[in-house]
């Protein structure tokens, strides 16, 4: 796989990275979507300090993903629950048929 060296830069501080060229559209959104929650959250809570500021989005953003984690859990015990009962069907419809 071919690397591209790639900076990106968040509150003013660059970060080099070699990614998959296929990658580089998701990692420059990801850095956009950082860098301004992090403006927002200096904003609301008076932060100026770059450390808690990434924190902070740190925090936010991986609550979310485990937020997401688990619902996508319930959904998919649900999903095999009904892939079950219509398997079952299926069964007794060719046991009687």
């Amino acid at each position: 796989m071919d690397e591209l060296p790639v900076t990106v830069t968040i509150l003013g501080r660059k970060y080099k990275l070699k990614i998959s060229g296929s990658e580089e559209q998701y990692l420059r959104k990801a850095a956009d979507l950082i860098e301004q929650q992090a403006r927002d959250y200096g904003k609301r809570y008076g932060h100026q300090d770059g450390q808690d500021l990434l924190a902070m989005v740190s925090l936010t953003q991986i609550t979310n993903l485990i937020k997401m984690q688990g619902q996508r859990s319930y959904q998919s015990n649900g999903l095999e629950s009904r892939l079950n009962a219509i398997s079952q069907l299926l069964d007794r419809a060719e046991t009687e048929g």
